[in-house]
């Protein structure tokens, strides 16, 4: 540094230009609760003054803290793991943390010597992008007093749990095609070992069930859209199918592809829904009608949940909280055979560019 550059306030001058101590100004960069609300105001025009910036590495040593948090994610590029990733990362940045993120297999052949690495780096707590049984079990070798929150987990999971509610999403995009006048509900799932999977089955299986309706035969894929182009070609082999629920937006696109190929239209022919709203949805042929994951939510409340307990707040007892899945109604579904467009439906929907709100 120059001798002529300006030197980089510390603490010391926050606390000389907001009038208090440099032990108040430290208990505000904590967040202490014993801070009067116009004193913190203060305290936090000072800092943005003097763009003061804090010693991490002594805030460490005083608090015992890193302000690290770790992340074990997987090595994918699905839509869902890698935007939960993008949400905690962003959240914990908001929250003053930094983030330790470790990939691991999807089979968790990995997860437990990744678990090591994290807490051999001390980060103050880890949150498990958990959406295979198998990462999912390696909650259960956590060492004792380890802080940690599940995300997409199952809501069976031993830790606090940051999720959309999934069988929650698959009921609204089944119960739609029904109210829409479909007899029955064909679905397309994902691979059996995950557990967002399972819960969309659960909760399409569930919808059939309230309506009286037996479940046609389950179809599999393996969230890709070659697995959905496949999957239409099974359907094709049927006979009767008017609605199709798909367990993500990928596999819709290929099936759409598919249908779109052996001349079947939709919605006129067959009704899609798929899972996810990736960006790319809207402007599918036809837009797809979906259910919306806030995936940047569920960052949000994973890193809220995991804080509460690093900083000594979380209630002694947490039940699971779930974020609520939104459908968005495009242009894939229609009524059976005629293509008429359903009226607007009650509860939670939203619209694309696409109009199609019916």
């Amino acid at each position: 540094m120059s001798k002529d550059a300006p030197r980089p306030a510390v603490l010391r001058d926050v606390a000389r230009l907001a009038g208090v101590s440099h032990q108040t100004v430290s208990r505000v960069l904590n967040d202490h609760p014993n801070v009067h609300e116009e004193t913190r105001r203060r305290v936090q025009r000072a800092i943005e003054q003097l763009d003061y910036r804090p010693n991490q590495l002594a805030r460490g040593l005083v608090t015992r803290r890193s302000r690290r948090l770790g992340v074990i994610s997987l090595e994918s590029r699905l839509f869902g793991p890698t935007s939960s990733l993008l949400g905690i990362e962003q959240a914990a940045r908001e929250t003053g943390y930094a983030v330790t993120v470790t990939a691991v297999a999807a089979d968790g052949t990995n997860t437990q010597a990744a678990l090591a690495a994290m807490i051999d780096q001390a980060v103050d707590g880890v949150i498990i992008i958990a959406p295979t049984e198998a990462t999912a079990a390696s909650i259960g070798v956590l060492p004792p007093g380890v802080p940690a929150v599940a995300a997409g987990a199952s809501y069976r999971a031993s830790v606090p749990l940051a999720a959309v509610d999934q069988i929650a999403g698959a009921r609204l995009a089944t119960e739609h095609l029904l109210s829409l006048g479909h007899r029955t509900v064909w679905h397309v799932a994902g691979p059996r070992d995950w557990i967002e999977a399972q819960e969309r089955v659960e909760g399409w299986r569930a919808s059939l069930s309230d309506a009286g309706v037996a479940a046609p035969p389950l179809l599999r894929g393996d969230w890709s859209p070659a697995s959905g182009h496949r999957a239409s070609l099974d359907l094709l082999s049927r006979s009767g199918v008017t609605a199709v629920f798909v367990a993500n937006d990928q596999m819709a696109a290929g099936l759409l592809n598919g249908l779109h190929r052996h001349g079947v239209r939709v919605p006129e022919d067959v009704s899609v829904v798929g899972f996810d709203d990736i960006p790319e949805a809207e402007f599918l042929i036809p837009p797809l009608t979906t259910v919306r994951q806030d995936l940047a939510a569920v960052g949000r409340l994973g890193v809220r949940l995991l804080v509460e307990q690093i900083e000594g707040t979380a209630p002694a007892e947490q039940a699971p909280r779930r974020i609520d899945p939104v459908f968005v109604l495009r242009d894939s579904t229609s009524s059976p055979a005629t293509g008429k467009r359903p009226a607007r439906l009650t509860g939670s929907i939203a619209g694309g560019p696409s109009g199609g709100r019916g």
